[in-house]
């Protein structure tokens, strides 16, 4: 135990014992500046600048368009043209899908199937139009009495603060 005791004596004394950093010109041996330094002093100052340049170097890339060239980041204008992009794809198969359907039924009428008089471009794009399925809007018997007890517990509770605006006055 005593050998362990005299290790840890022995490293605080290295890492706090004073030690001089001296600059001298070659030629004349002149003293340009020295330092007192410690091994600890030496070891936070280190640390600290560590910390800082990974500090600086996360904010230039998260704050700047460097992000751009790490693998997974993407630009915001690439991503508003690639919306841009999906929304008129949508809009130009809608367009298609309503001009196979014209086309479709012009070749009809030219083999003869239908009466050129049936044939109008604004109906058959009316018919073509996706639309939704009429639903049953009505409320079922359990949501008329949650609606019930909703409106009277709002009656309620308008009600007391009528009465504790009366008390206040």
């Amino acid at each position: 135990m005593s050998e362990k005791r005299l290790k840890k004596q022995l490293l605080k004394k290295q890492l706090f014992a004073k030690n001089r950093l001296v600059v001298l010109n070659e030629d004349t041996f002149e003293e340009l500046f020295s330092l007192k330094l410690t091994l600890m002093n030496v070891f936070v100052v280190a640390s600290i600048g560590a910390i800082l340049i990974i500090f600086i170097t996360t904010f230039i890339i998260a704050f700047t368009p460097l992000r751009e060239y790490i693998p997974g980041y993407t630009s915001t204008k690439l991503k508003k043209d690639a919306t841009e992009l999906a929304l008129k794809s949508d809009s130009l198969e809608f367009a298609i899908k309503k001009n196979e359907i014209y086309l479709q039924s012009i070749q009809k009428v030219l083999n003869g199937n239908l009466q050129y008089a049936k044939v109008n471009k604004d109906s058959i794009l009316a018919i073509s139009v996706d639309t939704l399925p009429d639903l049953q809007l009505t409320a079922t018997e359990s949501e008329l009495k949650l609606r019930k007890e909703v409106s009277e517990q709002e009656k309620a509770d308008k009600e007391k603060e009528k009465s504790s605006k009366k008390k206040h006055k």
